[in-house]
């Protein structure tokens, strides 16, 4: 043991200011964000070798966002720490701060053995053959040779709770994070005169004065209401100026139904949804308020015909239970993101109804015995009928009804994206709608809107309330952060929906289950 300490004694090491803190990242944190190297401003930054290999395991995924930040995260380090002797002492970074790989000498065999420290975490945590284990060892190695307070950053609650444990500090990476505010409201109420209320009505807009605009952004959607208890919904668009929503009476996709809003929130999104001006949409809202029947009526409902704003409408949401992956469903990439994207085939089974066919099923014609012997039997009738619905029946047998909405998706009209393979795309004159954006990093919406080319639209639509993705939360997510940072911007609009209607049960099961 003592051959040990004075090995580690000799070792050359990075001198590190002692009002600094030492912050070692885990490897989610580098996957999260490959450029958090330079995002903790002057202080000290620790990365354990165990986070080198679990990157080397990572980088050879092709197809997925974790897979490129993994080879992002080893070029930034292979530029910074070019030799060995780097490697070992660390470097300065350009914002004062330093880095360095932490190669832990305890979790030799004998160390492990001998160690005081290494005794005391193994009555906690055994199995050191987990690379978070080994990860949390290697943090509390570098608490024990650092003055400044150490502090692993991680992403994974498990780990962090583990590294509470045996007396370390963990935070999760803020850097991305939105400031934490109380739950807002859908939108503000503007207190008026009620000839205020008459004079906006006749003239379609009204200048509410800079005191009540001072905390409004633009394109900020309001209530304006008198104290007699009248009320006219509007748009904020700058210097103390509100005008009326400019929205149909109802909207409808080709060949569908006419549909139209039910509450002032659907007002204000369908607002948002028709102005061309507008090329982002941020949308929260829970179950059922119809984030998804609206978004994809009112894109459909503008491309109609040879005036239309975009040629079509791309749709598609993150593919999380399979790993951002679809590569284990069969079939096209349509049939594959089908049973993710079903609610937009719901949605469009509402506005594109299938209609009953007006012939009969079978013709009132007398035939001959000898035509009778021609006709198939009903068993080989059935095996016909079995052939075409599985693309082998060579044309025998009555062929499925094609939907309504599945001729626009033949036709190109409507287009299924994949995630995984919209890098390096350019979409123009597109409206594109992503679902489920709360379950995305900063990172991926902005990869996703980075595409988006003059004359499209896209529209973020999700719950935050909602997340399956264990790195993000509520705060960190990439549907609330492009809200927070794209808000008041000319070419951006934010809408929540709180009130349900899609029926009183699931309204009721959204807020108390």
């Amino acid at each position: 043991m003592e051959h040990l300490s004075e090995a580690i004694a000799s070792k050359p090491q990075l001198k590190v200011s002692a009002k600094a803190k030492t912050f070692v990242l885990d490897t989610n944190v580098l996957l999260h964000d490959p450029q958090s190297i330079f995002k903790f401003e002057d202080n000290n930054l620790a990365i354990p070798v165990e986070v080198l290999e679990e990157l080397d395991a990572i980088k050879t995924e092709q197809s997925t966002e974790r897979g490129r930040n993994a080879r992002r995260v080893h070029r930034i380090l292979s530029e910074l720490l070019p030799d060995s002797r780097s490697m070992h002492e660390g470097v300065k970074l350009e914002n004062g701060g330093t880095l360095q790989v932490i190669i832990n000498p305890y979790m030799a065999e004998s160390a492990m053995r001998d160690a005081p420290l290494m005794q005391k975490l193994r009555a906690v945590l055994s199995d050191f053959s987990k690379k978070d284990n080994r990860i949390i060892a290697s943090a509390l190695f570098v608490q024990e040779r650092y003055t400044p307070p150490t502090i692993l950053v991680t992403k994974d609650v498990n780990v962090a709770l583990k590294a509470r444990a045996v007396g370390l500090e963990a935070q999760d990476y803020l850097n991305d994070k939105v400031p934490e505010v109380n739950d807002e409201d859908a939108y503000r109420e503007i207190p008026v005169t009620i000839y205020e209320i008459q004079r906006f009505c006749s003239e379609g807009e009204f200048d509410i004065g800079e005191d009540s605009a001072r905390n409004l952004f633009l394109n900020e959607y309001v209530l304006l209401r008198s104290d007699e208890g009248k009320t006219m919904p509007a748009r904020y668009y700058g210097n103390g100026l509100v005008k009326r929503l400019r929205i149909p009476e109802s909207i409808k996709a080709p060949g569908g139904i006419s549909i139209r809003s039910r509450n002032l929130e659907q007002q204000f999104f369908m607002d948002a949804l028709l102005d061309d001006s507008i090329s982002l949409i941020t949308c929260f809202g829970k179950a059922g308020t119809g984030k998804t029947l609206l978004s994809i009526g009112c894109a459909l409902h503008q491309t109609h015909d040879d005036r239309s704003l975009y040629d079509g409408v791309s749709i598609s949401r993150p593919v999380m239970a399979l790993g951002k992956d679809i590569g284990f469903l069969p079939g096209t990439m349509e049939e594959k993101m089908k049973p993710w994207l079903q609610p937009y085939f719901d949605a469009l089974e509402v506005l594109m109804p299938s209609k009953p066919t007006k012939e009969p099923q079978f013709a009132a014609k007398k035939v001959s015995k000898k035509q009778l012997k021609k006709q198939p039997s009903a068993l080989e009738v059935s095996r016909q009928e079995s052939a075409s619905s599985h693309g082998g029946g060579g044309g025998h047998g009555p062929a499925a009804p094609i939907k309504p909405y599945e001729r626009l998706i033949k036709s190109g009209l409507v287009e299924v994206e994949a995630l995984c393979f919209i890098r390096g795309r350019s979409i123009a004159r597109r409206f594109f709608i992503l679902d489920e954006a709360q379950q995305l990093t900063p990172h991926e919406v902005k990869t996703v809107i980075t595409r988006i080319s003059e004359g499209s639209k896209i529209v973020l639509i999700g719950d935050p309330a909602q997340i399956d993705n264990p790195y993000v939360d509520a705060r960190s997510n990439g549907l609330v952060y492009c809200h927070n940072r794209m808000k008041g911007h000319a070419l951006s609009a934010h809408v929540k929906l709180t009130k349900g209607e899609r029926s009183k049960l699931a309204e009721l099961a959204a807020d108390l289950l």
